[in-house]
């Protein structure tokens, strides 16, 4: 049995009605259903659920969530969300074009052109420290 993709992703909201709106005026989000204490939105492909949680804290860490654009929505999109406020955590110092921003709860979001293949191709040209390429996409299979 193998993973095939990501499912969904959860974020924990300290205010449902300013989440909702980032996600869909800014970020141009679809709601698909809304509750008391949630929502579910659809980005793209992905499939987005807002969860009410008053004590949702600011992460101090570099984990985010990257979303796919195109380079022609790059330009647009990243003025959207510079005028929204959003505060700018990172500087892109990777290949394609990228913007590191946080939502209205301090989630770690990103804006990247580009994708597995181009940034692979990237790093062939510079590679990471002690990086190693697996051409055949190796994996591990551990015994349960």
């Amino acid at each position: 049995m193998a993973i095939s993709g990501v499912n969904h992703v959860t974020l924990a909201v300290r205010d449902l009605d300013r989440a909702l709106h980032f996600y869909v005026r800014v970020l141009g989000g679809r709601r698909r259903a809304r509750w008391q204490r949630g929502a579910y939105l659809e980005l793209g492909t992905l499939w987005l659920c807002l969860e009410l949680d008053a004590c949702a804290a600011r992460h101090v860490d570099d984990a985010h969530l990257a979303f796919s654009v195109d380079a022609q929505g790059f330009a647009s999109l990243g003025e959207a969300i510079r005028l929204s406020g959003a505060r700018i955590w990172k500087d892109n110092r990777s290949e394609g074009a990228s913007l590191y921003f946080e939502d209205p709860d301090g989630h770690k979001l990103e804006i990247h052109v580009g994708d597995l293949r181009t940034r692979l191709a990237s790093c062939r040209e510079a590679p990471y420290e002690g990086m190693e390429f697996f051409d055949d996409g190796e994996s591990e299979t551990r015994a349960r």
